[in-house]
């Protein structure tokens, strides 16, 4: 098998790119350390089997930002958008107050993320990862999926 990291490198340029562009923002530091904030939001949300079952369909790149830094620990309950607002801030760090600004860009984010996300996740393993979530993230993030 070969590995061929320069394109897995242009693939990830290419994505981000795109990303920073529907994120309206011309860092593309800053789109994905937005990015990795929300997938390992996510990650922490939903089950083991269920984060395994996702990345098995994200391209490479994507699948090293998902598993970037994940340990085996309890899961976090998150019950509500401000929970889940307060875990990707937290695993932002301290550039979480410049890089989402506000709950409200915050949430605009996530969205734009699932809906970029969709090329690589299909619509089966979307209402999967659904299930295992709270109602208010349910509608939010999926609500332009499921017309």
């Amino acid at each position: 098998m070969s590995l061929n990291f320069n394109q897995y490198a242009a693939d990830a340029n290419s994505f981000m790119k795109e990303y920073a562009e529907k994120l309206n923002i011309e860092d593309k530091e800053k789109a994905g350390r937005i990015l990795s904030a929300i997938l390992h939001g996510l990650r922490e949300v939903i089950s083991t089997e269920e984060s395994l079952q996702l990345i098995a369909q994200l391209p490479m790149f994507l699948k090293a930002v998902y598993v970037n830094g994940w340990s085996s620990h309890k899961k976090q309950r998150v019950k509500c958008m401000i929970e889940f607002i307060d875990l990707i801030n937290r695993f932002d760090g301290v550039t979480a107050i410049n890089d989402f600004e506000s709950d409200k860009k915050t949430i605009q984010y996530i969205k734009i993320t699932f809906l970029v996300l969709r090329k690589y996740i299909s619509h089966g393993e979307l209402k999967d990862i659904r299930t295992e979530l709270p109602i208010e993230l349910k509608s939010l993030i999926f609500e332009e999926f499921l017309i």
